[in-house]
This record gives structure tokens, C-alpha cells and sequence, in this order.
């Protein structure tokens, strides 16, 4: 196994959509929202470590989930797990991992990943990932792992790649934000727009440098910290100086800025298990479509519907399509799932009662 590739674990977000199984104490990436025998989190730390070293796999979370992280990952280290004090977004914590990172070795190439995403051919993932980690050992790359449209999805961005590259890794032209439909379906037409899934691998001098450039301000913030990184000083100095960083995003701070931008189209089926609607994509359907998790249940003229209890419990269901169905301690969930979007505000409403 290869010594100079690291990994950045993203787990640090709420994942409000999957309310009221996934909250702000117990979020999504630490449930096993398929059923699967495994969370989220530990089917992507499982899959990344099969070409990283385990002890090159950092953690990034929410001071609150330290004890998670620690209990479902038993094989991690407490300083493999980077707590931010505040939420920051992805920038700040993708610089201080890569700082820390440096210091240990120079010569790193990484992968930064969200923790709850849902990835079926896990050989195909660790196929594209090392032709990553190849391209950018070799090249002054920004990379990412752009997803094969396979609908005008309205809910993603998009990477625009050149048409006219005809090598497997392709030169970004630029990032699209969230389209509505009509330019969704010209996307697809177009034929060489992906999803932005979030991934992305670079070496540690690439991605210094390109935060030297772009995010002056942000870089100087964190570099002060440069000889605690990795010793007993870094919780101090991250309490104390965390929280003066930019809440940005690394696309809006780096990528969509920098022209040494790269894409590779994935060859793995993907999901980012964003709303209630794509985990039922994923799970075994019956005869009318419904799918079901850790329930056991009845239904007539019931078609379309997602089930999810937490105990063994019997569900009688009658007369309802199309519908989110979750019994979660004291929160009975019965919503369309036309209106999926709209879980995150109903959260907000129901934690003010």
C-alpha cells in the first residue's frame, strides 16, 4: 500500500433532509440508512482503505461527533480525527487537513470524500481513484471524480468538460450551478456535462498552492499555525483561530477559480443519498414499488411508498402512493414525496414545538 496517499473524510454535516432519523445529535453518515449492516460512514472509510493506509485517513467533523467517529471507526486514532469548533463549510477544513498533512509528508497525493455517499462497485471506485491519484502525482492538478448524468437532475451542479479532449482525464472548462430543468436536459444533450459528486484528488503542494493563490487571507490564517500542526499546541491553536475563517465552500474558494482543473468520468455507479426519494432508489422494491428498512409490513393499495422504522414493528398501510413513511422513537414522518424538499424546513418548525 502506497505511503504517500492520504484521504480527508468529510463528516461533518446534518443531513436535515432525512429527518427524523438523522438529526443534529445522531446525523445520517453514522446510520445505516440501507440496511445494510453498516453506516455510511463506515462503508466509505471501508472502501477508501482498500489503497490508503488506514493511519493516512483523517476524519473531519463537528467537535459533537468525536465519540461517533470514535465508536464506529474503532480502528481510528484520536488524532486521526480533525475537529472544527465552528462550521466553516468545506474550504477552512480541507486547508488545515492539508497543512497537517504536508507536514507529515511532503510528497502526499489525497482524495477528499463525503462520508455518506452510497457507491456499488467499490472495485471500479478504487480503479477511477488510483488513475486519479496517478494523474496527479505526475501532473500540477486539481482533480475530481465528476458522475455520469443519468437524469437532468435539477438538485446538483454540473462539470463541463472539453468536448473535444479525447483523453480519459478531461481539462475542465467550467463549474454550473444547480440548473433548473430546461438547462438540465440541454446538459445531458450536450454530452459533456457531469454531476459534481463532491470528490476530489490533488497532491498537498497543488493544493497549497492553489490556496496561496486564490484564498490569500484564509492561507495566512492557517499557516500561522504551522508548527503545532501535529503536536499538542494544534486543538489550542484551531479553538483559537478556527472560527476567524471564510464560510466557503472549495468550490466557490478554489476550483471554480483555478485553471489547472481536471475531471475523470466515473465508471461507478454513485448516489449522494441526499433525500428520502434516492434512498428509495436504492433499496429492493416489492410488486408496487415500495421499499422498505427494518420494518415488517402490510399493504393494499399501496404503491411508490419508502418505510423505515427503527424497532422490528408491524405497518399496516392502506390507500397511500407516493409517500415517506418513518417511525422514529417519538416522531411519527408521514409526507409526500413530491414535496421531499421541503423535510429540511418541516425540521426547523418541529424543533421549535
Amino acid at each position: 500500500m502506497n505511503k504517500n496517499y492520504y484521504a480527508i473524510l468529510m463528516a461533518g454535516g446534518v443531513g436535515s433532509r432525512f429527518w427524523p432519523v438523522s438529526t443534529t445529535e445522531f446525523p445520517k453518515q453514522f446510520h445505516d440508512m440501507l440496511g445494510s449492516g453498516d453506516t455510511l460512514i463506515q462503508k466509505t472509510f471501508s472502501r477508501l482503505s482498500k489503497l490508503i493506509p488506514i493511519e493516512n485517513i483523517l476524519i473531519l467533523t463537528n467537535e459533537r461527533y468525536n465519540d461517533l467517529v470514535l465508536q464506529q471507526l474503532p480502528m481510528v486514532k484520536q488524532e486521526q480525527v480533525l475537529l472544527e469548533p465552528a462550521m466553516r463549510n468545506t474550504a477552512p477544513c480541507i486547508l488545515y487537513a492539508s497543512l497537517k498533512i504536508q507536514k507529515q509528508n511532503p510528497n502526499a497525493v489525497m482524495v477528499v470524500a463525503p462520508s455518506d455517499h452510497w457507491i456499488e462497485d467499490e472495485n471500479e471506485f478504487s480503479e477511477n481513484l488510483q488513475q486519479c491519484f496517478d494523474f496527479c502525482q505526475k501532473e500540477n492538478a486539481l482533480m475530481t471524480l465528476g458522475i455520469q448524468p443519468t437524469f437532468p437532475n435539477t438538485g446538483f451542479g454540473y462539470i463541463e468538460f472539453d468536448k473535444t479532449d479525447t483523453n480519459p482525464v478531461k481539462k475542465v472548462n467550467q463549474f454550473r450551478e444547480k440548473p433548473n430543468y430546461e438547462t438540465a436536459k440541454s446538459f445531458l444533450e450536450a454530452g459533456n456535462f457531469l454531476w459534481n459528486g463532491g470528490i476530489f484528488i490533488w497532491s498537498v503542494k497543488s493544493i497549497i498552492d492553489a490556496f496561496e493563490k486564490f484564498q490569500p487571507q484564509m492561507n495566512a490564517l492557517f499557516q500561522k499555525g504551522s508548527d503545532s500542526y501535529n503536536s499538542s499546541n494544534e486543538k489550542q491553536f484551531i479553538q483559537t483561530n478556527y472560527e476567524k475563517a471564510e464560510n466557503i465552500s472549495i468550490d466557490y474558494a478554489i476550483m471554480e477559480k483555478a485553471k489547472n482543473v481536471y475531471v475523470l468520468p466515473a465508471t461507478f455507479d454513485w448516489n449522494d443519498l441526499g433525500t428520502w426519494g434516492q434512498l428509495h432508489d436504492k433499496l429492493e422494491k416489492d410488486e408496487n414499488n415500495n421499499g422498505v428498512i427494518n420494518a415488517r409490513v402490510v399493504m393494499e393499495n399501496a404503491s411508490n411508498n419508502i418505510v423505515r422504522s427503527d424497532a422490528d414493528k408491524l405497518i399496516v398501510i392502506d390507500g397511500l402512493n407516493d409517500y415517506i413513511i418513518v417511525d422514529k422513537e417519538g416522531v411519527l414522518l408521514i409526507y409526500p414525496k413530491s414535496k421531499e424538499q421541503e423535510i429540511k424546513r418541516i425540521t426547523e418548525m418541529a424543533n421549535k414545538l
